[in-house]
């Protein structure tokens, strides 16, 4: 009965951290004090630039970018315009989705500068583009970095002039090919006087602001972030999954050069992605706080730096539920590796069963390769025919969340709901865990974390039953599982809004790792008759979910030129 009792609050606590680290802050309102940042002020800013659409080359863009201008001034800046043209490739794509023929579309980027006590030092630049793409207000892309970065802004002024000049690039054409970016690169003269940059993005509509990319050797830049941003989020992992994806921001030309560089977005709610119905009225304010909060305390750090952050070998970093940042050396990560076989070992000295074992890591092999297959097929189940319409599955995720997260309890419940209480299966089952965990380790140091200490966690726990009484053993138990299934869920969850329409398999990895930390906790197994039952329902359940993604009619929020 106890055992069942930790079982349910280890549970319920890992639900609690699961909810805490994917929920942005509260948003702060207009009475903040002046050198912080209030989402709500941040938000004038929003309702103004995404009142309608702003496509490059549209009439209203240049309304907007006016009033961007004029914005800056009042804030004391200096204020330039950098003005180029379109090129073919470029003005096609943007006539294309405008349905238009236009022979020249004017390409301009709003430069300013907040000069510092001392112009000779490298300045400080934050970016985000102020184009939205046809048919969408844009409130979210990139409506919300602009407006953090004219509240930054305000509240920078509001404190002591800092050394270094911060500088504001609000490009136009990000949608169209990362034009205006690639225009102030390698045309402007500030891009001379830059040495550390802060880019501001968004896919969706809400959700955890985290940072996603860094530039290269992050050593020193991801440990300043550490330490001057609150309500933290991003992660190494994070970082080393995005260097290979094919995806594009702003940062990526500036990436071309030597910049000490961070780049932060949001991408829940992503049925909003360029959108008709991203409109400031559906911005998660929770978000646009985090955002901003991240961003000057960042900037403020950076432009009290002495000196700036210095190329540095990487290093592990994640925040732990939104409330701090752990840091530490890769190299530890052998550390943690070797006191799980430690803690196992101790674990199985003397009454080590081989078969007990054997049958743990088949089990957790068949968990990991089984739970990936069916995640990939119910994936495939849920698309309907060929060229699925990439915003009508962005609108998905939710659903397709649900999805896994009932096929992976059914699968967790048909591999290990029989099984028997036993040290030995438990052991064995860390060993699929543990592989792949040196393995993570050997060639991507800085994404082994969440393998590495759930592990150490786990062995460790192991090893101590040998010597504490058996409700203090039970208790760290219940500990180590509300902690690593809570982060679980956390990634899971991630990972779903970022791959889950595509690779969805890849929460089979957080699922194993979840349920190595909850079997010291199993209670007695259960019968044939319910677990069949019970995977039935579970499974049953998954694929009804898939199948209303498939037949459901495309979704009212897609992209109008989609």
């Amino acid at each position: 009965m106890k055992q069942v009792l930790v079982l349910c609050c280890a549970v319920l606590c890992a639900l609690v951290l699961a909810i805490v680290g994917t929920t942005p802050p509260f948003p702060r309102g207009q009475d903040t004090p002046a050198e912080a940042f209030s989402a709500e002020r941040a938000m004038v800013h929003v309702k103004r630039i995404a009142r309608r659409p702003h496509p490059s080359g549209s009439a209203e863009i240049a309304q907007v970018r006016a009033w961007l201008s004029a914005q800056l001034r009042e804030q004391g800046l200096v204020v330039r315009e950098q003005a180029g043209a379109f090129d073919d490739p470029g003005r096609q794509h943007l006539n294309a989705r405008a349905g238009l023929e236009r022979a020249d579309i004017p390409l301009v980027n709003v430069i300013a500068q907040l000069p510092g006590r001392d112009p000779s030092l490298p300045g400080v630049a934050l970016m985000a583009h102020y184009d939205s793409v046809e048919g969408s207000p844009g409130a979210a892309d990139d409506g919300a970095g602009v407006a953090t970065i004219l509240e930054t802004v305000r509240a920078l002024k509001a404190g002591p002039a800092p050394a270094r000049s911060l500088y504001v690039l609000l490009t136009d054409g990000e949608e169209a090919g990362l034009r205006g970016a690639r225009m102030f690169f390698e045309a402007a003269p500030e891009a001379e006087r830059i040495g550390a940059i802060i880019n501001l993005e968004a896919r969706g509509g809400g959700g955890v602001a985290r940072m996603f990319q860094t530039s290269r050797d992050n050593g020193e830049v991801a440990r300043l972030w550490a330490k001057a941003a609150p309500h933290p989020g991003g992660d190494s992992l994070s970082t080393f999954i995005y260097a290979f994806l094919p995806n594009d921001t702003d940062l990526t030309v500036a990436l071309e050069r030597d910049y000490a560089a961070w780049n932060f977005a949001f991408i829940g709610r992503p049925e909003l992605y360029h959108s008709p119905q991203a409109t400031p009225a559906n911005l998660d304010r929770g978000a646009l706080q985090q955002m901003g909060e991240q961003t000057l305390g960042l900037t403020r750090a950076l432009l009290g730096a002495e000196p700036l952050p210095q190329p540095a070998p990487g290093r592990v970093f994640f925040d732990v539920f939104g409330l701090f940042v752990l840091d530490y050396a890769p190299v530890w990560g052998w550390l943690m590796l070797a006191l799980a076989v430690a803690g196992g070992g101790l674990a199985l000295a003397g009454r080590a069963e081989g078969r007990a074992a054997l049958g743990g890591l088949v089990r957790m092999l068949v968990l990991l390769v089984g739970s990936a297959l069916v995640f990939t097929g119910l994936n495939m189940l849920s698309v309907s025919g060929e060229g699925a319409n990439y915003y009508d599955r962005l609108a998905a995720i939710p659903r397709l969340q649900a999805m896994v997260a009932l096929a992976a309890v059914a699968l967790a419940v048909a591999t290990f709901g029989r099984k028997p209480r036993g040290v030995s299966g438990d052991v064995g089952a860390m060993v699929p865990i543990l592989l792949l965990g040196c393995a993570a380790q050997a060639l991507a140091p800085v994404a082994a974390y969440p393998l590495t200490i759930p592990l150490m966690l786990t062995g460790l726990a192991a090893g101590l039953r040998r010597f504490v009484p058996a409700g203090l053993a039970l208790v760290v138990d219940g500990v180590v599982a509300a902690v690593s299934l809570g982060y679980s869920l956390t990634l899971g969850f991630l990972l779903m809004q970022g791959v889950g329409p595509d690779m969805p398999g890849a929460v089979a990895l957080p699922l194993g790792v979840a349920v190595m930390t909850l079997l010291p906790l199993r209670p007695n197994p259960l019968s044939r008759g319910s677990l069949a039952i019970c995977v039935t329902c579970l499974l049953t359940a998954a694929l009804a979910v898939a199948a209303w993604v498939r037949f459901d009619e495309m979704a009212a929020t897609i992209a109008t030129y989609s």
